[in-house]
């Protein structure tokens, strides 16, 4: 039975279009494209993180340990006025002794920084001995003064209840945690006013229950101050925009209140506002990308918090409310004010410091580093990948580490 006259049409235009591409192809194999195998750990609009790409040191000056020049008990010592810094429970001291095991296994055991503690209670005899038996280095155990933690008068306790009740109600963790709350103000604009660091000026913050997988051979805070840096993260990632929803707002508000003359000339704005990569977010934060340095791990000069811009805003975000009404946390705080107030090129990314804050990781490709998965993002589910912001940090702060990836492509990848 001959073939409907439609079905013969069909048929003939294919092997037509069939014919046609194998001629294409005959004359032109240069342009056929093969698609790139995507990398696995592409996150954002990134074809390939380049954590996956070898990873030097920063360029120098490098200050290292020759002789006895960070020896503990070297008066005269190359260390300058800096400290490891962390807020630690006594309930929490198992995680912090990992974390301390951690840093001090693969840089300060080398440079010997001195440690501050801090608690809103008293320090036990046991956390004491405990955290002395896993450094030589000092120790400085303090307890924060109620002023800086408790909740201010001017927030009402009653609606800071309904508004958690709202969090909660959107699945936002520690809704109802008052001591969360707590923390992230104090994190975002107290750490700093405590008298016994106000000499004090560089600080790398430390958590309980962080690994460090790198063996770091130089000065970290001699590069931030022999280099011009402000501020130094490995993770950068988008915020829940329930969390703060009111935050941009009122940093506009704070700007059109006389305060835009703050702002740095080359400032990094455009970081803050995108609404290309996450447009859910950039909406329901009220005009803000929610980009933020996962503040967990800072290194940092506490110079630019005590700055009169940065003491301003602060101030203004305090009276707002939104550390008790939402949940405003001092990673897209500190984020904001210095992506504003802050000239972007004194912002560092240390690529080459191997860390892992549950659930998320940096790890570079260098033979310094054990027990991390070079490029792997996260451990957890695969749609933690879209959380990575460093595709945008990228795009309009830059990446200082690219030319120094061409030198060394060819490096050998960690453990």
């Amino acid at each position: 039975m001959a073939m409907p006259k439609p079905i013969r049409l069909l048929a003939a235009s294919c092997m037509v279009l069939f014919i046609f591409l194998v001629l294409q192809i005959m004359r032109n194999p240069s342009e056929v494209k093969v698609p790139k195998e995507k990398d696995p750990n592409r996150s954002g609009e990134m074809d390939r993180d380049p954590n996956l790409d070898a990873t030097l040191e920063p360029p120098e000056p490098l200050h290292r340990v020759v002789g006895d020049n960070y020896a503990p008990e070297n008066p005269n010592s190359d260390r300058i006025n800096a400290t490891l810094l962390s807020l630690v429970r006594n309930k929490e001291l198992t995680d912090l002794v990992q974390s301390m095991q951690d840093l001090e296994r693969t840089w300060n055991h080398k440079f010997n920084y001195p440690w501050t503690f801090l608690n809103d209670e008293p320090f036990t005899q046991e956390f004491k001995d405990v955290t002395r038996a896993n450094t030589k280095a000092n120790i400085s155990y303090l307890q924060i003064p109620a002023a800086h933690w408790d909740v201010p008068s001017w927030i009402n306790e009653e609606l800071m209840h309904e508004s958690a009740n709202m969090l909660e109600e959107e699945d936002i963790q520690y809704a109802h945690m008052k001591s969360y709350h707590q923390m992230c103000r104090w994190n975002s604009g107290l750490f700093y006013k405590h008298p016994a660091l106000q000499d004090t000026q560089y600080y790398w913050r430390v958590e309980p229950k962080v690994h460090f997988f790198c063996d770091i051979d130089y000065d970290v805070f001699r590069y931030m101050r022999d280099h011009n840096k402000t501020y130094g993260f490995t993770i950068s990632l988008y915020d829940a925009p329930q969390t703060v929803k009111t935050l941009w707002p009122e940093t506009l508000k704070f700007l059109a209140a006389g305060n835009s003359h703050l702002m740095a000339q080359n400032n990094a704005m455009d970081w803050l506002v995108d609404k290309a990569a996450r447009p859910d977010h950039n909406i329901k934060a009220n005009g803000y990308s929610t980009c933020h340095f996962w503040s967990n791990f800072e290194i940092a000069d506490m110079s630019f918090f005590r700055s009169p811009a940065y003491e301003a805003y602060f101030e203004h975000l305090d009276r707002a409310g939104g550390f008790f009404y939402e949940r405003w946390g001092d990673a897209p705080v500190h984020s904001i004010a210095l992506g504003l107030f802050e000239d972007k090129n004194k912002l560092h990314w240390f690529k080459d410091i191997g860390y892992q804050h549950i659930p998320f990781f940096n790890c570079p490709n260098s033979p310094k580093c054990r027990g991390c998965v070079t490029g792997r993002l996260t451990d957890g589910e695969a749609f933690l990948n879209k959380e990575d912001c460093r595709p945008n940090y990228f795009k309009y702060v830059g990446n200082e580490w690219a030319d120094e990836s061409e030198k060394g492509k060819d490096g050998k990848a960690g453990n």
